[in-house]
């Protein structure tokens, strides 16, 4: 990701698709504030609309065409969720109430019901989230949480996590290394007393040098902003503006308040459209 984080972020340089697409022009503050609304109106729908889940799918759907993000990618990329639906598939089985029988096995209706409520608004959710890193650079988005008045701290602590992922996964790589140097495979249960121990000792290790990091920047003037990150976050503004002016020539649009509105009608037309659709359904 050549607008990405740069050193530190390799582990999450992979989620951005560079393109020309229109998603990708949006400024990343709207697109953050598009995925907020979007995901608060598929989480208000009741449970029983399946119908308007399936349309909100079909807007992911338009919305990952129009950004041009392969299908297979995005498939792929779902696959995160996969370990957090174990629970909803215990739903049907664990949950209480009337029993209904589904291919010879007597599950709980409301527990099939629940099962369902957790499988489609988190598939939802993820796949809008997908599209999010796929189409905004990851420096991009912690500006635009700035932009959101999100608390610095916050900010801050999010860039620091980014930029140091690949050093802590670089850190566990070198204690794995020397275990298996020592004969250690780790893959029974008797194992596990080391394994707690090893995620000990890289907390302490993460700890610690977060301490030591802390401190240096305090020695170079650091008083709880971080005046580099203001800096990028101009120059990304300054290009933004001068992309913006030249469009408006071509179109003869002029002024940038104009194209600020514009960019807003446009990230929020996807939560506006789920709004449609979830207020059908409980008209219904």
């Amino acid at each position: 990701m050549g607008t990405g984080t740069g050193a530190g972020a390799g582990h999450v340089r992979g989620l951005y698709l560079p393109g020309p697409s229109p998603v990708h022009a949006l400024p990343a503050h709207t697109k953050i504030a598009s995925l907020l609304c979007f995901v608060l109106v598929v989480v208000s729908t009741p449970r029983t609309a399946v119908w308007a889940f399936l349309g909100y799918a079909v807007l992911l759907a338009a919305v990952a065409r129009l950004a041009r993000v392969p299908t297979g990618t995005l498939l792929r990329r779902l696959l995160i969720e996969v370990p957090f639906l174990g629970f909803a598939l215990l739903l049907p089985f664990v949950a209480e109430g009337d029993r209904v029988t589904v291919l010879g096995l007597a599950l709980s209706a409301d527990g099939l019901w629940g099962a369902w409520n957790v499988l489609a608004k988190g598939t939802l959710g993820v796949a809008a989230s997908v599209l999010l890193a796929a189409t905004t650079p990851l420096r991009e988005l912690l500006s635009g949480l700035e932009r959101l008045r999100l608390p610095g701290p916050l900010v801050q602590i999010a860039t620091f996590m980014v930029r140091y992922v690949d050093v802590i996964a670089d850190e566990l790589r070198r204690m794995r290394i020397a275990q298996l140097s020592r004969g250690f495979e780790g893959n029974r249960l008797r194992h596990w007393g080391v394994l707690a121990h090893t995620a000990g000792s890289l907390f302490i290790r993460a700890y610690e040098r977060g301490e030591r990091v802390h401190l240096a920047m305090l020695s170079r003037g650091y008083t709880g902003a971080l005046p580099a990150a203001r800096e990028v976050a101009a120059v990304h503004r300054d290009r933004g503006r001068g992309a913006r002016a030249r469009r408006g020539r071509v179109c003869g649009v002029r002024g940038r308040g104009d194209w600020v509105l514009g960019d807003w009608v446009r990230a929020l037309a996807l939560p506006a459209a789920a709004v449609v659709l979830g207020l059908l359904a409980r008209v219904r």
